[in-house]
């Protein structure tokens, strides 16, 4: 047995040990609801990925902006032409911390209030977010996290034209719901 073979498993055990606190998805969904009187414009992305470090608590996400499905074909045009400009913009990110959950919880079935911090990149503008979710683990083991929380599109550098201002909420209320599994 030569020393590699011998030693390689003692350097193996620190990522095993640091991977064992890490989930992640390539199918998280996020969607969005605009709802006004005179119109409701309803979205939703399902190629949403995210990667949680429950140890340490760091959560980011990335998604495709052109991903997102819309009920009619010209809003979906009109949201990222006009509004979203995915071409030039093509995802939003964010990189921030989920607190309040440990790895003590994740062992056991049950719903938890968490908080959520941190940054969302979105049409090229940087916004801080702070806001409340549930992680919810169930009898197997399976995590699921979920949050709603408002975005203004004018915090975004998102230009809305007068003509159609009346038909676009002034905060669109985001919902986020992320199916995890250990990485």
């Amino acid at each position: 047995m030569n020393l590699r073979t011998k030693f390689l498993p003692l350097f193996l055990i620190p990522l095993a040990l640091t991977a064992q606190d890490r989930y992640m998805t390539r199918t998280g969904h996020v969607e969005f609801h605009s709802s006004t009187p005179l119109e409701d414009i309803d979205a939703e992305n399902d190629k949403v990925t995210s990667v949680w470090d429950a140890a340490s608590g760091a959560l980011e996400f990335s998604m495709l902006i052109k991903a997102f499905a819309f009920e009619k074909a010209l809003m979906q045009e009109h949201f990222n032409e006009d509004y979203m400009e995915s071409t030039t913009f093509p995802k939003a990110t964010f990189k921030g911390k989920l607190s309040g959950i440990g790895a003590d919880e994740l062992a056991k079935a049950g719903t938890y209030i968490v908080s959520v911090e941190g940054t969302i990149t979105l049409h090229g503008v940087e916004k801080s977010v702070k806001t409340e979710g549930t992680v919810t683990v169930d009898a197997h083991g399976a995590i699921q996290a979920t949050s709603t929380f408002p975005i203004r599109p004018e915090d975004h550098g998102i230009r809305i034209p007068g003509l159609v201002r009346t038909k676009i909420a002034e905060a669109i209320e985001v919902k986020v719901r992320m199916d995890y599994r250990k990485m």
